[in-house]
């Protein structure tokens, strides 16, 4: 019936990370609505990139990730503002969160 769409998420959305400034880990969650690939990817502001923290396909709903300051190599990044993205099929959405030392 109608009211089951209440919980399925009608758009992909990326969320604030939490807690945000962090030290050393953060949460992102975000939500997706119908299975698909999707990247999240970590980027220093001049666009760098830092990490991918997932590439691969989800289910619908909500999820969330975590990201520990580190590097593709596991080295830990310094203090700063970074960047995230989500992107599922067409969808591109970024945000920055801010980690201290």
């Amino acid at each position: 019936g109608v009211n089951d769409q209440a919980e399925i998420p009608t758009e992909i959305k990326l969320y604030q990370n939490y807690p945000n400034p962090f030290n050393p880990v953060t949460n992102i969650q975000y939500t997706i609505p119908n299975e698909t690939l999707v990247k999240i990817t970590v980027y220093d502001l001049l666009g760098n990139k830092i990490k991918t923290l997932l590439s691969e396909n989800r289910t619908v709903g909500q999820h969330y990730i975590s990201w520990n300051s580190t590097d593709e190599n596991n080295n830990h990044v310094g203090a700063g503002m970074y960047l995230y993205t989500i992107q599922a099929g067409d969808f591109i959405q970024t945000k920055k969160m801010l980690l201290l030392k």
